[in-house]
């Protein structure tokens, strides 16, 4: 197995559709700039509240991407 240096950056996606719709919306959004992502890990769920609904989530992330 070849040995790989990562580099992490967070990232904070958000939906009004759901918490596994922010993070795929983050990894989406990076993956446009950021090549070679690898991993992510969930730091932070929350959410905004109007007249007593979610009205989005917010969710923080850690992704790790090799470096070239």
């Amino acid at each position: 197995m070849t040995s790989h240096v990562y580099k992490s950056i967070e990232l904070t996606g958000s939906s009004t559709i759901g918490t596994d719709d922010a993070v795929q919306n983050a990894i989406e959004r990076a993956s446009e700039t950021v090549r070679n992502i690898q991993w992510l890990q969930v730091i932070e769920t929350r959410g905004h509240v109007e007249g007593g609904k979610v009205a989005h989530w917010q969710v923080t992330i850690k992704v790790g991407f090799t470096l070239d």
